[in-house]
């Protein structure tokens, strides 16, 4: 390359070496009338200038001399002669200096003062610098007073082939997809020059594939690439290495080239179809497997790559359809085969699937090629395993009568072993479930029995796990919740469903009613409660109350007649019989108390005690509290005077030769007993009332419940 651009350099420069010799003296025999003045302006020449000139008056003097350029990377053993600066006052005395001045006057540009020739001294590059700026002027050699007015001209730099193009981006990489038709456009890239653009052809390119080729091809000038091969599989190659060449000069020879290197990349299409790496699989599993547990995987092969590449896998045939499924891992992309129901080796040892890949994404430009799926077959072997006991019902509800005897039998369950070495069962509770040991189990038939009596009031529903045990394999145990109901039997005798107490008014009229009330029963009858009520046989002819059966089976208890006097009896106790509708049928007798009080006009109960009916009527609440305050009055009163007393009578100073215990009192005789109960009723102490005498007259009647003259 060097030798090339050596001899492209001698052959540019020999002649313009002749026509830098010749040129200067040309312009120094030009006749006067056909130089250019500076007041005609000259080419070379600004406006600024040519305004200085008129403001001289000066005429027909001026420079003369041509466009000067000089050659770039020039090198010579002698400086390079640019020009002559020359001016028509100069009539060749020598009496005239030339000084140069601007861009690289004396360090690039070098001027003989006497005759006006500017040389090059040093080498230049017009990729550098293309121009150079600079000042002429012609001064008077001894007074050094300038002729003429400083002059601009300029020195353009003259490019010649010395740069070559270059690709400032490179390498390059670009993708293009497989199987695209020929011409298709993959990148383009652009290489650049430093040379002049305007001159010549040093910075013409031409691009050209050096190494790539017949799969590519590149446009010349545009330098735009395409593919030179239709249909380039992927699979086959993908990734190419494309050397590409720019030269200048159009491309001729002695030009100056410049390489890089493309890559280019096939993307992937969907141009392949999945397939299986073998058209029949095997599987074995044992039946006791877990549900939803992976069985084995089948895969199918796809040259593709990433989407283009993704199966989904399904089941379309076969005797399994219902026990296997198949999801499809995108990861590993392969199918994975995974149990949905449970097996039994004993029924079924073996099933056949046929399992089918598709692919998920599909290019409709390659559909016609065919189906993108394939097919396989799997068969499954189903391995025995030594199965637990299988119990005959999943839950087993019993029934028992809360009468029922002791050990006898309320219910069984069966289980079998399904495996086909039939191993005996036995059968036991879990005491978990039966902390009180209610009941018992035959561990040979399942038979379960009671073991305590039952309650249903306390416990209706009992709840027990039976375990079921190989007798050859302990290990292998099942269980199964056993619900044991407990019916109910007419064991409970009906009563008041609570604590009633009546209110009578002594204003009250004939047939009203007094109470209403309600029975309830422990037991529990399938058709539910349906009670009697009735009066004990001695007062059926009672002359001061009745009840009366209402339709909501509760009971009213009415008044048979007005008058009622809490001075005559203020409290009447009324014995009821209530029976139920069970088999056989039981009854209590509950007794209902009624108290006579005195009421409103309306009927509100106002007061039920005797005191506040003999009270005055015209007391006022006032005049009873002033009363009352009198009373613990006098009574605090009469407690100090005892005690005042009691404290003198006492010595104030104890001997200390008595004997403290002494003063104890013993008291040894034993009481009365029932006789003196009798001659001391403790009631009237509890009951202010029975001082005036309006209490029953045998007060132990009362306390059994049934008086003499109760009603």
């Amino acid at each position: 390359m060097p030798e090339r651009l050596a001899e492209t350099l001698v052959d540019l420069w020999t002649p313009l070496i002749i026509l830098w010799i010749t040129l200067p003296t040309c312009v120094y025999m030009a006749p006067m009338n056909q130089a250019h003045t500076l007041t005609t302006g000259s080419p070379l020449g600004l406006s600024r200038q040519s305004e200085e000139l008129r403001i001289l008056n000066r005429s027909k003097r001026g420079w003369v001399w041509n466009q000067m350029f000089v050659l770039e990377e020039f090198s010579g053993p002698e400086p390079i002669l640019v020009g002559r600066l020359h001016t028509d006052l100069d009539p060749g005395s020598k009496k005239i200096k030339y000084i140069l001045s601007g861009d690289g006057a004396g360090t690039i540009f070098q001027i003989n003062d006497i005759t006006g020739d500017i040389h090059a001294i040093k080498r230049l590059d017009r990729e550098e610098k293309a121009e150079y700026t600079l000042t002429a002027q012609a001064v008077d050699w001894e007074t050094n007073k300038p002729l003429e007015p400083p002059s601009e001209f300029i020195i353009k730099v003259q490019d010649i082939n010395d740069n070559a193009p270059e690709f400032l981006n490179g390498p390059y990489h670009a993708t293009v997809p497989e199987m695209s038709i020929l011409g298709t456009s993959v990148t383009n890239v652009t290489a650049t020059d430093a040379d002049d653009p305007v001159y010549g052809n040093s910075a013409k390119l031409v691009y050209s594939i050096l190494e790539g080729q017949p799969y590519f091809s590149i446009e010349p000038e545009t330098a735009i690439i395409k593919t030179a091969l239709p249909n380039m599989d992927r699979e086959a190659k993908e990734e190419y290495l494309v050397v590409i060449q720019a030269k200048d000069m159009g491309g001729h020879s002695g030009g100056l080239s410049g390489t890089t290197t493309l890559t280019v990349t096939l993307t992937d299409v969907n141009d392949n179809p999945p397939k299986f790496a073998q058209s029949l699989y095997h599987f074995s599993v044992p039946e006791d497997v877990v549900l939803g547990t992976a069985i084995g995987r089948v895969k199918a092969n796809d040259q593709d790559i990433g989407e283009n590449a993704q199966s989904s896998y399904d089941i379309i045939d076969g005797d399994g359809t219902a026990l296997f499924e198949i999801t499809s891992d995108t990861q590993a992309q392969d199918g994975v085969i995974r149990l949905r129901k449970p097996l039994d080796f004993e029924t079924k040892k073996s099933y056949t699937l046929k399992v089918e890949a598709a692919n998920i994404h599909i290019d409709p430009r390659f559909s016609g090629r065919g189906p993108f799926k394939d097919t396989a077959t799997v068969k499954i072997v189903v391995e025995d395993a030594d199965e637990p006991p299988v119990f005959s019902s999943p839950t087993y509800l019993l029934e028992v009568h809360e009468n029922a005897a002791l050990n006898s039998v309320i219910g069984q369950v069966t289980a079998r072993d399904p495996d086909i070495t039939s191993s005996p069962i036995r059968f036991s509770i879990d005491r978990h479930t039966d902390l009180e040991r209610q009941f018992n189990i035959n561990a040979d038939d399942g038979k379960i029995t009671l073991a305590t009596p039952l309650d249903r009031e306390l416990s209706v529903w009992h709840n027990i796990t039976i375990i079921a045990t190989e007798i050859r394999n302990h290990s292998q145990i099942s269980r199964v919740p056993v619900a044991i109901k407990v019916l109910d039997v007419n064991d409970n005798a009906p009563e008041f469903a609570a604590e009633y107490e009546a209110f009578l008014c002594e204003n009250g009229k004939p047939g009203q009613v007094i109470q209403t009330v309600s029975a309830m029963d422990k037991d529990d009858p399938k058709n539910g409660h349906y009670f009697l009520y009735s009066l004990l046989p001695e007062m059926v002819n009672n002359p001061n109350f009745t009840i009366k059966k209402n339709e909501d089976n509760s009971l009213s208890i009415l008044a048979k007649h007005n008058g009622f006097s809490r001075q005559k009896q203020e409290v009447y106790l009324l014995p009821i019989v209530i029976s139920d509708s069970g088999n056989p049928p039981l009854s209590s007798t509950s007794t209902l108390t009624i108290r006579v009080c005195g009421c409103s006009n309306d009927g509100v109960v106002q007061s039920c005690n005797v005191e506040a009916y003999v009270l005055p009527i015209g007391l006022s609440m006032g005049a009873l509290i002033a009363i009352l305050a009198c009373i613990i009055l006098l009574l605090v009163i009469v407690v100090l005077f005892v005690t005042l007393r009691r404290h003198k009578n006492e010595p104030l100073i104890i001997k200390d030769d008595e004997d403290v215990r002494e003063n104890i009192i013993r008291y040894d005789d034993e009481g009365g007993g029932e006789e003196d109960t009798e001659a001391f009723d403790i009631a009237t102490l509890q009951n202010p009332d029975g001082i005036n005498g309006f209490l029953p007259h045998d007060r132990r009647g009362l306390l059994r419940g049934i008086p003499e003259n109760a009603a």
